[in-house]
């Protein structure tokens, strides 16, 4: 009997401790639900299977945060996560949620958009999950892959992968790769059928802004890039400028022409936003694997506070052109300096 009730306690403990990770019981194991701590300013949790019914269930639904002011003005889409080990955008994405309140329009945020790239990883090089102290303790946030795990996926990787609209052909793994296979398929593989929903979602509710937050090898030249539609280019080119004035250099390039299957060229091609891609360097991206988070050259400190600050001067960017009733304006958005200064922990919330 005592060692029943033993058990019993043990596994009472273990069920308390992980149910923020798997706590909906329509979800299995796969399912992980970050720590996120939302604002008061989020007035609905949904599911991304709201917008595209056959993700229910499945290891790529994921939550969808909105933060509506009830006043006339744009929608905003953030998402975090394509790939689940570029940690920087993932973190941005929670601040926004767990800071962020308009005081007119609307936000619309996806922190782990590809919640199966958060159930792997694909090297021991790289953490499963990474440690945040804030003033109220510490807290944790899974590191995962850059690809749809294929156990998931539903079918082999093919010998090599080319995009329906053309342009060049990849590995077979690219297939699995969100951010190659915009605007997707209904009936397609879980990452066509992910890119789907997306996709659905930025229609359903006539997103005017979206940005796609990512990381990249402090090497490449994608690193402090903002890649914008090209019918938006103008917005990102005054961002810039602004952003320069602000001490953050970053650099401007469109959308390919033949590179098709990214989420702002397709997001922008296929639905009324103005859609970016911005990338911030990620030291466990370099050729000399760094620490993804504590980097002395790329601390995750910056590289949040500039993927903040380019959001906030491309909105200001939108600001200064679009009709009065679709301006985006907050009561509260995250400081990009105070993270720079006093790092991430300081802006997440209990």
């Amino acid at each position: 009997m005592r060692r029943s009730v033993s058990l019993l306690l043990i596994c009472t403990f273990f069920f308390l401790i992980l149910s923020p990770i798997c706590s909906d019981p329509f979800y299995g194991a796969s399912t992980i639900l970050h720590d996120i701590r939302p604002s008061k300013g989020i007035v609905q949790i949904s599911w991304l299977s709201e917008w595209f019914a056959p993700l229910k269930g499945t290891p790529s639904d994921t939550r969808v945060f909105i933060a509506d002011s009830k006043k006339p003005g744009a929608t905003v889409f953030v998402a975090g996560g394509t790939h689940a080990n570029e940690i920087a955008g993932i973190i941005s994405a929670v601040i926004l949620v767990e800071n962020a309140i308009p005081s007119y329009g609307r936000l619309i945020v996806i922190p782990d958009i590809n919640m199966s790239a958060s159930t792997w990883t694909e090297s021991t090089i790289v953490p499963s999950w990474i440690r945040i102290d804030s003033p109220h303790g510490a807290r944790f946030f899974k590191y995962g892959a850059r690809y749809t795990d294929p156990v998931h996926q539903g079918m082999t990787d093919p010998d090599r992968y080319k995009h329906p609209k053309g342009g060049d052909s990849f590995e077979g793994s690219e297939s699995r790769n969100l951010n190659r296979v915009y605007p997707g398929k209904p009936d397609g593989t879980l990452t066509e059928q992910l890119a789907w929903a997306v996709m659905t979602l930025l229609k359903k509710e006539k997103v005017d802004i979206a940005f796609d937050l990512h990381e990249a090898g402090p090497e490449s030249r994608l690193a402090n890039m903002i890649v914008a539609n090209p019918k938006n280019l103008d917005l990102g080119a005054l961002a810039v400028i602004n952003l320069e004035l602000e001490g953050i250099n970053m650099k401007l390039e469109p959308s390919s022409d033949v590179f098709h299957g990214l989420s702002h060229r397709e997001w922008g091609d296929e639905t009324s936003a103005s859609a970016f891609l911005i990338e911030t360097p990620n030291p466990a991206q370099a050729t000399d694997k760094g620490n993804p988070v504590e980097d002395p050259k790329h601390p995750l400190e910056e590289r949040v506070a500039i993927h903040l600050a380019t959001i906030e001067a491309i909105l200001d960017a939108w600001n200064s052109d679009c009709l009065p009733d679709k301006h985006i304006e907050f009561a509260m958005f995250p400081s990009w300096q105070a993270i720079k200064a006093r790092g991430v922990g300081e802006s997440l919330n209990w």
